[in-house]
């Protein structure tokens, strides 16, 4: 940057030594200040330093798949030329295949849930991004076990638009689909990817209540009609205290100033309600269950499951400090909590902050919660 002192010059020239001496005393502070503020701002720059342990962020995704496989043979393969995890003993006879998935970044979600009692395949766009209508096609292909295949899909256009070609590419081939939307999220009823609520952690509940009915060998109109009865029974909320970053655009998705906060954000960054300055973990998890519980009215009595899950950059400790809040705010209203699920379920890449779900249930929907699951992420007997 250049710094025109020219006509500065000129007049210090006619004036007197000691004004001479003050003048240029200040013009030096002027232009001492205004190059620290650039060096600073330079700084700055360089301070946003992207640090990942990644190889090649275009390749993110095929890594990972990769070494879930590795990790996980008796859980799942992956279906050759795509990014899709299926169950690795798929298809399975007789039995209605479910399938989900979405942009990647979201950990354990999608491809932590396929195994016996949740998913029989999960597919994975690019980071944030829907997956492709020919990856939820071969998904579809290669669960089918000749019962047809639910499609569960959280509620982004890309991700309706893309699931619905795939099940008209399926219905082609002679496949059964059914397909159902999860809109969980309290927050906001359009935002940036969506028409209506957004899916988020509620989603899992889906998972594992329609795995479960599928695992009896219902049909896929029951196996549906329970995942439908999941979605009118499960709310969530979130908040932030940091934004993520996607590898491939190596900057944070947002900024929050150092003291603010973003009640109702989406799992993608999407804005939320308001911002706020941080607040205590009791104050904060009171706002959260106060509007998922306007939405979903709770009585005396009631039997719920809730799940305290965490963004990604949320340590247990914490997780664990919002429950024992959620638990106190349900006590006070005589509501059971059947079963709790604290931990990461579906994240956003490194984000601090938190979601909480709140499920309803009724005898059904807690016999198939508490019936047995066996996948790289949850497991329970």
């Amino acid at each position: 940057m250049m710094v025109k002192i020219t006509k500065v010059k000129t007049q210090i020239d006619t004036l007197d030594q000691p004004t001479r001496k003050k003048h240029f005393g200040a013009v030096g502070f002027f232009i001492g200040t205004l190059l620290a503020l650039i060096f600073w701002h330079e700084l700055m720059k360089e301070a946003i330093i992207v640090k990942k342990i990644i190889n090649n962020a275009e390749q993110v995704v095929e890594e990972m798949l990769q070494g879930v496989v590795l990790a996980h043979p008796q859980y799942v393969k992956r279906v050759e030329g795509f990014n899709v995890l299926v169950r690795a003993n798929s298809p399975v006879a007789g039995k209605v295949g479910l399938v989900s998935g979405g942009g990647s970044g979201h950990e354990p979600s999608h491809a932590g849930y396929v195994g016996k009692g949740m998913l029989d395949g999960a597919v994975a766009g690019a980071v944030f991004t829907s997956p492709t209508p020919d990856q939820v096609y071969e998904a579809v292909r290669a669960v089918d076990g000749g019962q047809g295949v639910l499609l569960i899909i959280k509620n982004y256009t890309g991700d309706i638009m893309n699931f619905e070609m795939a099940a008209e590419m399926a219905d082609a081939d002679g496949i059964k689909v059914a397909k159902v939307v999860v809109n969980d999220d309290v927050a906001v009823e359009n935002s940036t990817w969506t028409t209506g609520r957004r899916g988020i952690a509620g989603t899992v509940f889906v998972h594992k209540i329609a795995g479960a009915k599928a695992e009896t060998g219902a049909g896929l109109e029951e196996v549906q009609r329970v995942a439908e009865k999941v979605i009118a029974n499960v709310r969530s909320m979130g908040m932030a205290l940091s934004p993520c970053i996607v590898p491939a655009a190596g900057k944070p998705s947002f900024t929050l100033a150092e003291n603010e906060v973003e009640i109702g954000m989406g799992i993608h960054g999407e804005p939320g309600t308001h911002r706020e300055a941080i607040r205590s973990a009791d104050e904060t998890t009171e706002h959260l269950v106060d509007k998922i519980l306007k939405d979903l009215p709770l009585a005396a009595g009631d039997e719920v499951a809730v799940m305290v899950n965490g963004l990604g950059g949320t340590p247990p400790m914490e997780l664990y400090i919002i429950n024992r809040k959620v638990a106190e705010l349900l006590g006070k209203q005589q509501v059971v909590i059947t079963k709790t699920f604290v931990g990461n379920y579906m994240t956003s890449l490194e984000m601090a902050g938190f979601s909480v779900t709140i499920l309803k249930l009724d005898a059904e929907l807690k016999e198939l919660l508490l019936a047995p699951a066996d996948t790289p992420a949850l497991v329970q007997y």
